[in-house]
Order: structure tokens, then C-alpha cells, then sequence
């Protein structure tokens, strides 16, 4: 009896380590990616090469543990058919969603780009919506407007606002909302369960042809001309620390549920949110600012709620809780652009 509650606590903590690694992890990402692409620190502003660079880290890292040194295994299953029609809308979803987030730090500061990231249920609610996966309720659109008045708040009080950066940052969020809508087409009726590193290794090369070819046109020619100096730790630390941040969003799902990354999630939001007002001077938040994010925070997670509910009365078969515990359906890599 005593070794069971012993387990069970060292079990439970584990858990909150990954939890916590998660937030430090997916926090720091973003205030890592806004220092290199900062033109009064690293300054490194080709957030199209940054995206690409990681990418393509990504893609070795899968290839050499999995083919090369053969310490992961790729699961089997994955046929031309459901790569064409899954990996490749999703790699080239994701490509957008991190190359649009990480060119809107050029712009908007990184708490204000986290309050309209909060407007990503609505997108996917929306989009699900027209493609069939969510029905229209009045509670829904109730939760879906309370998010939306947020976010709007939150922006009407926002000081220095830049509206490329805003339009950059909401490309980024459709981009990623498109992303979980294909996830949900055309990778859960395929019934395609896939370990992160197969994930990574499926999605990340095409994630990186995607991103290689309008870095050839729009940056290239740019980084030819420009007088800046490379830094090849700094950038492979980044790319490293992206991989890592990728690694904890599935020990959380594994050890825990889906649910449990959004919750997660806000907390990080909150902690990136306060904590980019005292490292970076081109944030300054307002009372405004922070009532609007409250509300807009306050719908997601009556969102998160309402997701939680459906899943809980919706049967699940033994064997396929036991196997959900082991691999997740093709997985987001996190997107803290």
C-alpha cells in the first residue's frame, strides 16, 4: 500500500515537472526567438530564415536518431496516399503559422502578440464549423464572443499598435487554425497514431521545402546584401531549445491529456505576457490592456471547459485509451513563434 501512494506521488510529480518544463520551455522559446530577431540584440530580422533554420534542424536531429544512431523508431503506416493528403496541408500549415508569428515580432511587441493569439478558438470553432467537426450553439457562439470583446479590449488598449505586425500575427493564427481543422480531417479518419518523433520526422522536411522557397525571394536577396554577423551557437541553441520545447508538449499530452497542454498554456501566456513588460522596453502594458486579455483568457477557458465536457461523455474503448496513452494523432508542434 505504502509503495502504491509512493508511486502514485512520484507519478503526480513528474508530472508537474513536465508541466513546469513545459512553461519555462515554451515561454523562453518566445523570448529567445524575439531577442535573435531584434535589430537592438542579436539582430538577426529574417524571421523567414529563423523558421526555416529550425525546420531543418528538426529534420536532421529526426533523421539521425531515428536512421543514423536508430535510438527512435518511426511508426509504421504512413503510406504516399496519407502523406500527400496529410503531412503536406500540414507542414505547410505549420510552415505559415511559424513564419507569420515570427515576423510579427518585427512589429508588435511579444505581449501584445500573445493577447491576440488568444482569439485562436474562435478561428478554429469557426473554421471547424464550415468544415463540418463543430456544430453551432448559442453557448458556443456566447464563449466565442466573450473571447472575441476580449481580444478587442485588449487591442483598443494596446499603446504603440502596428497594424502589420496585428495583420501578420492573425495570418499566423488562421494559418494555425487551419493546421488543427486538416489535423482533424485528414489525419483522424486516416486512424494514423504517430509518436513526436515521427511526427517530426514526417512534417518538419516539408514544413522546410515550404519555407526554403520564398526564402530563396524575399530574404535571400536581403541577407546577400546585408551587413550582419552570423552567429552559429546562438542560432543552433535556438533551433535546439524549438526541438526540446516540441519534445515537452508530449510528455505533458502522454502523462496527462490534451486538455491539460491548453490549461497549461494560459498559464504560459500569463507568465510571457507580465514578464515581457520588465525585459522589453517596447512593451508597455495598460489597465485596458490587461482587463481585455482577462476576459478574452476567461473565454478560452470556458472553451477549454466545454471541450472537456464533450470528450468526458464521449465514449472510449479500452483498448484505444491505452494506445492514446502511448501515441498521440500527429500532435501540434507547439507554435511559440
Amino acid at each position: 500500500m505504502a509503495d502504491r501512494i509512493r508511486g502514485s506521488i512520484g507519478e503526480e510529480a513528474r508530472t508537474y515537472i513536465y508541466i513546469l518544463l513545459y512553461i519555462v520551455l515554451s515561454s523562453g522559446q518566445i523570448f529567445f526567438n524575439k531577442w535573435v530577431l531584434s535589430s537592438k540584440e542579436i539582430n538577426f530580422p529574417y524571421p523567414l530564415g529563423l523558421t526555416l533554420l529550425h525546420m531543418v534542424f528538426s529534420s536532421v536531429v529526426c533523421f539521425i536518431l531515428c536512421k543514423v544512431l536508430k535510438l527512435m523508431k518511426v511508426e509504421e503506416g504512413m503510406t504516399t496516399e496519407i502523406y500527400v493528403q496529410s503531412v503536406v496541408p500540414i507542414g505547410a500549415m505549420f510552415a505559415m503559422t511559424l513564419w507569420l508569428g515570427n515576423t510579427a515580432y518585427l512589429y508588435i511587441s511579444v505581449s501584445f502578440a500573445q493577447m491576440l493569439k488568444a482569439i485562436m478558438p474562435v478561428a478554429v470553432f469557426l473554421l471547424g464549423a464550415m468544415a463540418g467537426l463543430e456544430v453551432m450553439s448559442c453557448r458556443m457562439l456566447l464563449i466565442m464572443s466573450v473571447i472575441s470583446f476580449g481580444v478587442l479590449v485588449a487591442s483598443y488598449g494596446e499603446i504603440n499598435v502596428n497594424w502589420i505586425g496585428v495583420v501578420y500575427q492573425m495570418g499566423g493564427v488562421v494559418g494555425e487554425a487551419l493546421r488543427l481543422i486538416f489535423m482533424e480531417i485528414l489525419v483522424k479518419r486516416k486512424g494514423l497514431k504517430l509518436n513526436p518523433i515521427s511526427v517530426m520526422y514526417y512534417v518538419s522536411p516539408f514544413s522546410a521545402l515550404c519555407l526554403f522557397i520564398p526564402w530563396i525571394f524575399l530574404e535571400k536577396p536581403k541577407m546577400d546584401e546585408a551587413n550582419w554577423s552570423f552567429q552559429p551557437l546562438t542560432l543552433a541553441l535556438n533551433s535546439l531549445c524549438t526541438f526540446a520545447l516540441n519534445l515537452s508538449v508530449f510528455l505533458v499530452i502522454s502523462h496527462t491529456s490534451a486538455l491539460t497542454i491548453r490549461v497549461a498554456g494560459v498559464v504560459k501566456d500569463w507568465v510571457v505576457v507580465l514578464l515581457s513588460a520588465a525585459l522589453f522596453a517596447d512593451t508597455k502594458l495598460t489597465v485596458i490592456n490587461l482587463l481585455g486579455y482577462g476576459i478574452a483568457i476567461a473565454g478560452v477557458a470556458a472553451y477549454n471547459n466545454f471541450k472537456l465536457k464533450k470528450e468526458t461523455h464521449r465514449p472510449i474503448p479500452d483498448e484505444a485509451r491505452e494506445d492514446e496513452m502511448s501515441t498521440v494523432t500527429l500532435i501540434p508542434q507547439k507554435t511559440d513563434t
